[in-house]
């Protein structure tokens, strides 16, 4: 199960947006970019600009390996529907993507943790896999004995963000629940993504 461990703020400072929604903003401190500041940049090429729309797709969904996020397209293509709607939907309903959502975690790399540490329970029965697909239904909750956990609390209370419309959430119940597979409009991304560059790009690149 692959975990990124690299620096967190660089990859939100390159970007320009708190794309983790970490509490301490990465950007009040740092606003260039990583790199020789000042120097002057190049005009990126189509072939660049693709490259670093896939890059922030990976990103919102918590740093996600190229190897992942191929399997999604490839599976997403074989499907009858629209190939960049399905394509997402997968992305978004993955188990991890879910209890960050529903404000269960702090921040996608919480969710992971709350997921791999089998504190997450799908219908009443535990699931550790963070890739799991959550379908239209399911319920999903923190197991009783851990929700005395701080870190759960204190996100369910934050008003840093807000549950998407496609979501139901019972914070006294420490539960959620998948009302309708989602559109990629109702995505609640941190920056704007261009789903047709990036799906040529994985098409030209697989």
């Amino acid at each position: 199960m692959a975990r990124y461990t690299g620096k967190k703020n660089r990859i939100a400072r390159r970007f320009g947006v708190n794309i983790f929604g970490r509490a301490r903003n990465p950007l009040l401190r740092k606003q260039n970019p990583p790199g020789v500041h000042g120097a002057r940049r190049r005009k990126k090429s189509d072939y660049g600009i693709a490259l670093e729309e896939k890059q922030k797709l990976k990103a919102i969904y918590g740093m996600l390996t190229e190897k992942q996020l191929v399997r999604y397209y490839k599976q997403s293509v074989k499907s009858a529907d629209n190939t960049a709607q399905h394509f997402v939907q997968l992305l978004e309903c993955r188990l991890d993507n879910i209890v960050y959502r529903l404000k269960l975690a702090p921040t996608i790399f919480g969710a992971h943790q709350l997921v791999s540490h089998g504190h997450v329970e799908v219908d009443g029965k535990k699931v550790d896999r963070r890739s799991f697909q959550v379908k239209p239904g399911m319920v999903i909750s923190i197991r009783e004995k851990s929700r005395s956990m701080e870190i759960t609390k204190h996100s369910l209370e934050s008003s840093m963000r807000s549950v998407p419309e496609y979501l139901s959430v019972a914070p006294e119940n420490f539960s959620g629940q998948l009302l309708a597979l989602p559109m990629a409009e109702q995505m609640p991304w941190p920056l704007e993504l261009n789903l047709p560059a990036i799906c040529d790009f994985l098409a030209h690149t697989t």
